[in-house]
């Protein structure tokens, strides 16, 4: 089935009606307050205008979907402007998670190829590619949101390389990278110290496992690489402010910097 195409028109406003229902199924974006929250309604407006949005799979990009990705979107962009996004113009959305090969050389230079599914995708200089059963409302959670996560990926991108380094000035480059380094092998001291606390008898991939992994102050996934870390720290910074400064003070130091926000919650 082709996609379907949409571009939210430039002088149309996003209504109270949906903004405010946007907001109740969003809570954290009324951290930043009523008055950054007026410029992020408007910043979202300017993003819709700016941006083609294509239904894979059947789903069809109402104002409510649209809107909800927007105002999360912007949200990482908030104080830095929107230029920051004018890299590429479109967002695909499927309605599930979706399938996309993977090409990886091992240690060993033997070439493995998979398909796996993800719930989003950050293409350099291309489309964000989201699963709306992993943004949408009921799915909506203090410890994931794939939304500020792809998006904080295009903002890492910009100077063409997914390092967990966003373009900085050169003594805010080296000042971000000792900090992020020494954040990231923190957290993956955490790690190690929750994967050797599981009884061999719990299945570190089942429900009981996680259970161990929900301690940490990040998804587990942040241990990846220092990318990733960026991406799921960006969720915290966003998501659950107080908990991410007491983790981790002086990375939260460098993104409130960064982004321009000091939030609270």
């Amino acid at each position: 089935m082709p996609p379907f195409w949409r571009r939210f028109s430039a002088p149309r406003k996003i209504s109270d009606r949906t903004w405010n229902a946007c907001l109740a199924a969003y809570p954290f974006l009324r951290r930043v307050g009523p008055d950054r929250l007026t410029r992020l309604r408007a910043m979202g407006e300017a993003f819709l205008a700016s941006k083609r949005f294509a239904g894979e799979g059947g789903i069809r990009v109402d104002d409510s979907i649209g809107v909800a990705i927007a105002a999360q979107a912007c949200l990482p962009v908030l104080e830095l402007g929107l230029h920051w996004y004018d890299d590429f113009e479109q967002i695909i959305v499927y309605p599930d998670q979706f399938l996309v090969p993977r090409r990886n050389v091992d240690a060993a230079g033997v070439v493995h190829e998979e398909t796996v599914w993800l719930a989003g995708e950050t293409i350099d200089g291309g489309p964000v590619v989201l699963s709306w059963a992993d943004a949408e409302p009921m799915a909506a959670s203090d410890v994931f949101n794939v939304v500020i996560h792809e998006f904080v990926h295009k903002l890492d991108l910009r100077d063409g390389e997914a390092d967990g380094v966003p373009p900085l000035p050169p003594a805010r480059r080296r000042e971000w990278i000792r900090t992020l380094d020494e954040a990231f092998e923190r957290f993956n001291g955490m790690i190690d110290e929750v994967e050797a606390a599981i009884p061999p008898s719990v299945d570190p991939d089942g429900p009981e496992g996680q259970s161990f992994y929900d301690a940490l102050p990040l998804d587990s996934y942040a241990a990846e690489d220092p990318a990733e870390f960026f991406a799921v720290a960006g969720e915290a910074f966003f998501l659950t402010p107080d908990r991410f400064r007491s983790a981790f003070p002086a990375l939260s130091e460098e993104f409130e910097r960064f982004f321009g926000l000091r939030l609270r919650g």
